[in-house]
């Protein structure tokens, strides 16, 4: 911003004003630009990303087992990827080849439950 002000009070002189006015013209810019522009830049520099990484990208992907999961084991795969899984509620066991939601990720462990089409009262993974 100091840069830019710099820069006006140069091009003032180049119009053949005095001191006096390119020093004027350099606190006006410097004012102007430093009050106009630090809370857009601020307003960009505590902004959180839009988009979710890490395991933060999960949540809410589908997926398949591919090996039986419980409340305490499990193999799902998500976005290509096998994870180990727990089933929530704790009380089912999703078999080979249900189709599962990622709940949450508990460590290096996905929380999954069976996913239902809606308007059917069968799961997906036990279709036809």
């Amino acid at each position: 911003m100091l840069a830019l002000a710099a820069l006006a009070a140069a091009l003032v002189a180049l119009l053949g004003a005095g001191v006096v006015w390119q020093v004027l013209a350099f606190v006006v810019a410097a004012g102007g630009l430093t009050f106009g522009l630090r809370p857009i830049a601020r307003r960009h520099l505590i902004s959180t990303p839009q988009v979710a990484t890490g395991t933060a990208a999960l949540i809410g992907a589908d997926g398949v087992v591919v090996e039986p999961v419980d409340r305490h084991d499990g193999r799902v795969k998500i976005r290509g990827e096998i994870w180990s899984a727990r089933a929530y509620p704790g009380d089912s066991v999703l078999p080979v080849g249900s189709a599962v939601r990622v709940l949450r990720i508990d460590g290096a462990t996905a929380i999954v439950h069976q996913e239902e089409i809606p308007g059917l009262d069968v799961p997906r993974g036990e279709l036809p």
